[in-house]
C-alpha cells in the first residue's frame, strides 16, 4: 500500500474570523463552510469579550452612532475567533461574508454568510478583517500569544526570494545534477 502524502501548504496571508453571539449556536456549519471554501483554520478559541474589550477591538468605529450598540451586541454572549489561513485570505473571506448589512446582503448576496446568518445591519453575524493590517491587529488583539511572521510584499519579497531561497534552490539543483543520484528525491531530502 502507497502512502499519499498531502501538497505542503505554505499560508501567505492569515485574516481573523469572528463568529458572533447571536449565531455561536450555529459554529460547527460554519466551519464547515469555511473548511469547504478553501480556508485552513489556524488557531480557534471560544471567548467572552467584555464591553471595554470590545470598544478597544472596534476603536475604529468610536464616535459612530452604532458604537454603543455595537460594544453591548459584541459583549452580549461568547464569540469564537479564528485565525483563518489561505492564499489571499483577507479578500477572499470578505467575499464569503457579503456586505455588512445583511438584509442588503440577503438582496445582492443571497449565499453569503451574512446572508445566511445575519439579522440586520449590525447583528450581522460575522466579522472579518478588512485589510492585511487590521487583520495583523485584530489576531493580535483575539490571540495574545501568537506569533505572525510578517509577509513579504513588492520588493521585499523579491529581495528575501534573492537573497534566500534561489541561492540555496540553485546549490541543491547544482549538487543533484551533478551527483546524478539514482533516487533524486530521496537525495535532494537529505541534501
Amino acid at each position: 500500500m502507497q502512502m499519499v502524502m498531502p501538497e505542503p501548504q505554505i499560508y501567505v496571508e492569515k485574516t481573523l474570523a469572528l463568529i458572533k453571539p447571536d449565531v455561536v449556536a450555529k459554529e460547527e456549519e460554519i466551519v464547515d463552510l469555511i473548511l469547504k471554501s478553501g480556508f485552513t483554520i489556524i488557531q480557534k478559541r471560544k471567548l467572552q469579550l467584555s464591553p471595554e474589550q470590545c470598544s478597544n477591538f472596534y476603536a475604529d468605529q468610536y464616535g459612530k452612532m452604532f458604537f454603543p450598540n455595537l460594544a453591548a451586541y459584541m459583549s452580549s454572549g461568547p464569540s469564537v475567533a479564528m485565525i483563518l489561513a489561505r492564499h489571499r485570505a483577507v479578500s477572499y473571506w470578505k467575499e464569503l461574508l457579503g456586505p455588512s448589512n445583511s438584509i442588503k446582503a440577503r438582496a445582492t448576496h443571497p449565499h453569503s454568510l451574512r446572508a445566511i446568518y445575519g439579522t440586520d445591519e449590525l447583528r450581522n453575524g460575522l466579522h472579518g478583517s478588512v485589510s492585511i493590517s487590521s487583520a495583523e491587529r485584530e489576531i493580535r488583539f483575539m490571540f495574545p500569544g501568537v506569533i505572525l511572521e510578517p509577509i513579504p510584499a513588492g520588493q521585499r519579497a523579491r529581495d528575501y526570494l534573492n537573497l534566500h531561497v534561489n541561492p540555496t534552490l540553485l546549490a541543491g539543483l547544482t549538487a543533484l545534477c551533478k551527483e546524478k543520484p539514482a533516487d533524486p528525491m530521496v537525495r535532494t531530502i537529505d541534501w
